[in-house]
């Protein structure tokens, strides 16, 4: 049993609740996932069973996209819902910060730019995950990192007020490469605004090549059959070459053979099973250098 499920991550569970789930249903060991989501989010996770878990290092990789509601007026511990409120706004303070504020400051953190990412966040610390850290009581310090947001759109602006106090609700778009923190833009942003501000809803609707709507629900009773196949999820997600049957032979054990590959390439037999992910080689680019092969007894 091998291949690629792409599940609608419900809320309220880890991603690696979701992979013991999937263990379950499949009743295998070999289950893995490519991109955690926190435990609040919902969406796109994709998962590999079997050798199908060699191409996650690859496909965690894509870049992906989200819609997020951030919340100005407050920030918390987790930089999202789930975490305990340290400051709120005054009513004056939200008061003054307008739409335009809000367009501008948005604006200034589309391209490449430098993100720390959350504390509890799953970046290891010292061998440990931050998010351990903080549940222990420490405060773990993470580096910036460099991270593109390739857009970040605006859809709706809601505010809310009462005597004392207020909120303004924004419905962000975001498309972004792998690593970025969607909870450190709402932290950012409402740094930047002077009010504070966290995630209340955060969806992945695209990871690389798939999008939620082929994405299937975790208690789908033909969760099996929804599998994709090794090579299908090549050649939605790689270049694919395709090699003749002696150069397949050659590949499948794993020899360095002569390819005119210009970067990371699905390399398929002459029926387009995959055989193996490869590169040029770094000293001599004309030979290939395996990343991974997927061959019987290779797993």
């Amino acid at each position: 049993m091998e291949g690629i499920l792409i599940l609608d991550k419900p809320s309220g569970l880890t991603s690696h609740g979701v992979v013991s789930k999937v263990r379950k249903a499949l009743d295998t060991r070999k289950v893995g996932h490519a991109g955690t989501l926190d435990p609040m989010a919902t969406g796109v996770l994709v998962v590999g069973v079997g050798r199908a878990t060699r191409l996650l290092g690859y496909l965690t990789a894509h870049e992906k996209r989200y819609q997020a509601t951030i919340r100005l007026g407050a920030c918390t511990t987790t930089d999202d819902a789930d975490g305990d409120i340290l400051e709120t706004a005054s009513r004056s303070q939200i008061d003054a910060v307008s739409d335009h504020d809000i367009g501008r400051v948005l604006t200034a953190m589309i391209g490449e730019v430098w993100q720390t990412p959350s504390a509890v966040s799953a970046i290891k610390v010292d061998g440990k995950r931050a998010h351990a850290l903080v549940r222990a009581g420490q405060d773990p310090k993470l580096s910036a990192r460099r991270v593109l947001i390739k857009s970040l759109a605006v859809s709706d602006i809601s505010r809310e007020v009462d005597e004392r106090r207020g909120w303004i609700d924004i419905v962000v778009d975001v498309q972004c490469s792998a690593g970025t923190y969607i909870r450190a833009i709402a932290r950012d942003l409402g740094q930047e605004l002077g009010v504070g501000g966290y995630l209340t809803t955060l969806r992945r609707t695209q990871s690389g090549p798939f999008a939620t709507d082929e994405a299937i629900a975790l208690d789908s009773v033909d969760i099996q059959r929804r599998m994709m196949s090794l090579s299908e999820v090549a050649n939605r997600c790689f270049p694919c070459l395709a090699l003749d049957a002696a150069q397949a032979r050659a590949a499948a054990s794993g020899l360095r053979i002569e390819l005119p590959l210009s970067g990371l390439t699905a390399l398929t037999d002459p029926d387009g099973s995959l055989i193996a992910l490869a590169s040029p080689g770094t000293s001599q680019p004309n030979l290939v250098s395996y990343s991974a092969v997927f061959v019987s007894g290779s797993a």
